[in-house]
């Protein structure tokens, strides 16, 4: 009995392990497109024009730098809060891989007693 509960704790704890990895791929990923809109903008400062081209689709569409460097800058702010969001939830799966860590090390000890 002891041993099928210990069983299911594993692969409990075993699926909160497959969603850590899930959030340090969105994570990553977040991070490197932050990166990219960070050069971005800072090339948009180095450049005295004041028309720029955005890609949309598979179009170029001319806009103004100030109106490219608004979208960029509200862009980083969303991804900024989706990357809170994943490191909240991290915390979260984290804990509960702990507290099942510790379930596990208990069932074990009732088990071998």
């Amino acid at each position: 009995m002891a041993s099928e509960q210990t069983q299911q704790l594993l692969n409990q704890a075993q699926l909160y392990q497959q969603q850590i990895q899930g959030i340090l791929t969105q994570k990553e990923a977040l991070n490197l497109q932050l990166k990219e809109i960070d050069k971005t903008l800072e090339e948009i400062e180095k450049t005295k024009e004041t028309e720029m081209y955005k890609v949309s689709g598979a179009v170029l569409i001319k806009s103004s730098k100030t109106e490219i460097k608004k979208e960029l800058n509200e862009k980083k702010e969303t991804m900024g809060l989706r990357l809170k969001t994943l490191e909240k939830s991290e915390k979260k799966v984290k804990a509960k891989i702990e507290e099942l860590r510790n379930r596990i090390s208990r069932s074990s000890e009732t088990g071998n007693n």
